[in-house]
C-alpha cells in the first residue's frame, strides 16, 4: 500500500461516512460487474422480443425487399452486439453511446417498427460517468442523426413512414428519459464526491494544523525550560563557586541557602511547565506570569554582583503576557551578564512604567569584546525576541552606552494587547 493510500484510508476513517441509503443501491455499488451483466441481459431481452416478429411480418413490410438489402438476422446481430457493449459502459461511456446510436439507426432498417432501451441506458451512462454537458451534446447529436436518417429514408420510400415515425418518437423518449435520470444521479454523485473530497482536505488541514500547533507548543515549552534552567543553573553555579571559595562556614551558609531556594523555585516552575505534557493540554501562561524581577536581581546580588533594580512610573495591572515577558527579559539579561560579561561587577535593571507601555533595560559593565553576542543560535535572545513579539513589543541587544564597556538589553512592551493576543 502506498503512502498516499494510507493517508486516504486514514482520512476516510476520520470522516466516518454514513452508509449509503437503500439496500439495492448498496448492492449495486458493491457489485458493479453483476449490475452491468444484468443490465445487458435485460436490454437484450427487451430488444429481441419485438424482433421475433421480423420473420412473420417480413412479407408485409413496405419497401424493404425492393430497396434495401438487409435481413432480419443482420438487425438482430447488431442488437446483440450493441447490448453486449453495455458491459463496457463504465470504462468507455462515449464509445458505448456511439454504438447505441448505431443500433438505433439499425432499428430503422427493420421490416417492422421496433426499438429498445439501449440508447436510454447509454445516455444515462454518459451523464453519470462523463458529464451532463457530454450527455446533452451526445443526445442532441444522436437524435439529430436519427431524425435526419428517418426523414430521409421515409420520404424516399426506403422504409415505411410508420416505421420512421415510431422509431424516431421511441428513441427520443428513451434518450430523454435516460439523460434526465442520468443527469440527476450524476450531478448528485459528483456533488457528494466533491463534499467528500473537501472533507478529506479539511481532515488533512486539521492534522497539519495540529502538527504545527504541537511544534509551536514544543518550541514554547523549550523557551520556558531554557529561561528556567539557564537562569537557575547560572545562579546556582555562581553561588556554589562562592560557597566553595569561602572558608567561613557562617558566611557560606547564606549562599548554600540561596542555592537551595533557587533550586526549589526552578523545580516549581518546571513542574508547572511540564505538567501540561501529562495532561495533554496547552501550557498556560498565566500561572507562570508572576513578577520574578526582584528575585532575579536578589539572586545576582547573592552571587556577588552589585545588582540594582529601579522601577519607575505608575504600575497598573499588566496583562499576563506582558508580565511574563518583563520577568523573562530581566532574567535573560541578568543571566547573560553573569555568564558572559567577563569582568562585570555591576548589573543595573531599570523598569519604566508609562501609560502607553513598559520599557525594560538591563545594563552591565563587562568587557564589550568578551560579551556574548545577541544571538548565538540558542534559545536566549532569539526566544526573547519571539516572546516579546507575542506581546507586541520589540527587543534589542548590543554594546552599552559606556566607553568601551558594558552590554545592554532593551525592550519595549505596549500595554494594549488586544491585537496581539488574537
Amino acid at each position: 500500500m502506498s503512502p498516499g493510500s494510507r493517508g486516504s484510508s486514514s482520512s476516510d476513517d476520520d470522516l466516518r461516512l454514513p452508509r449509503a441509503p437503500g439496500v439495492l443501491r448498496r448492492f449495486w455499488g458493491r457489485h458493479p460487474v453483476f449490475a452491468d451483466i444484468l443490465t445487458a441481459l435485460v436490454c437484450l431481452l427487451l430488444s429481441l422480443v419485438p424482433a421475433t416478429s421480423f420473420t412473420d411480418r417480413m412479407d408485409d413490410a413496405i419497401g424493404i425487399g425492393a430497396h434495401w438489402p438487409i435481413t432480419a438476422p443482420v438487425v438482430m446481430v447488431v442488437i446483440v452486439l450493441g447490448c453486449a457493449s453495455l458491459l463496457l459502459r463504465r470504462r468507455f461511456p462515449t464509445a458505448v453511446f456511439v454504438i447505441a446510436a448505431l443500433v438505433a439507426l439499425a432499428y430503422l432498417l427493420a421490416p417492422v417498427a421496433t426499438g429498445g432501451p439501449i440508447l436510454g441506458i447509454a445516455a444515462y451512462t454518459l451523464a453519470v460517468h462523463r458529464s451532463t454537458r457530454a450527455c446533452l451534446m451526445g443526445v442532441a447529436i444522436a437524435l439529430g442523426v436519427i431524425g435526419t436518417a428517418a426523414a430521409t429514408l421515409g420520404l424516399t420510400g426506403w422504409i415505411a413512414p410508420t416505421i420512421a415515425w415510431n422509431a424516431l418518437v421511441g428513441e427520443i423518449l428513451t434518450a430523454l428519459i435516460g439523460a434526465l435520470i442520468g443527469t440527476n444521479i450524476g450531478n448528485r454523485q459528483r456533488y457528494v464526491a466533491a463534499l467528500i473530497d473537501r472533507s478529506r482536505q479539511l481532515v488533512v488541514e486539521r492534522d497539519q494544523q495540529a502538527r504545527l500547533a504541537s511544534a509551536a507548543e514544543r518550541d514554547r515549552i523549550a523557551r520556558e525550560l531554557h529561561d528556567i534552567v539557564a537562569h537557575s543553573l547560572t545562579v546556582m553555579v555562581a553561588l556554589a563557586e562562592g560557597v566553595a571559595a569561602s572558608s567561613d562556614i557562617d558566611r557560606a551558609r547564606p549562599g548554600a541557602t540561596a542555592i537551595a531556594t533557587t533550586g526549589r523555585e526552578a523545580l516549581r516552575d518546571m513542574r508547572a511547565t511540564l505538567g501540561v505534557l501529562r495532561d495533554g493540554g496547552a501550557a498556560p501562561l498565566v500561572p507562570l506570569a508572576r513578577d520574578t524581577t526582584a528575585e532575579t536581581v536578589s539572586s545576582a546580588r547573592a552571587a556577588g554582583f552589585d545588582a540594582t533594580l529601579t522601577v519607575s512610573g505608575d504600575r497598573a495591572e499588566l496583562p499576563g503576557t506582558v508580565q511574563l515577558a518583563i520577568s523573562r527579559i530581566v532574567q535573560e539579561g541578568v543571566t547573560n551578564a553573569m555568564r558572559h560579561a567577563r569582568g562585570a561587577t555591576r548589573i543595573d535593571v531599570r523598569i519604566a512604567h508609562r501609560p502607553e507601555g513598559v520599557e525594560v533595560e538591563v545594563v552591565d559593565d563587562g568587557d564589550q569584546l568578551l560579551t556574548a553576542p545577541a544571538d548565538n543560535g540558542g534559545y536566549g535572545i532569539r526566544g526573547l525576541r519571539e516572546r516579546v513579539g507575542l506581546a507586541g513589543g520589540a527587543v534589542t541587544a548590543g554594546p552599552g552606552p559606556g566607553l568601551g564597556r558594558g552590554w545592554r538589553v532593551h525592550a519595549y512592551l505596549p500595554r494594549e494587547q488586544e491585537n496581539h493576543e488574537r
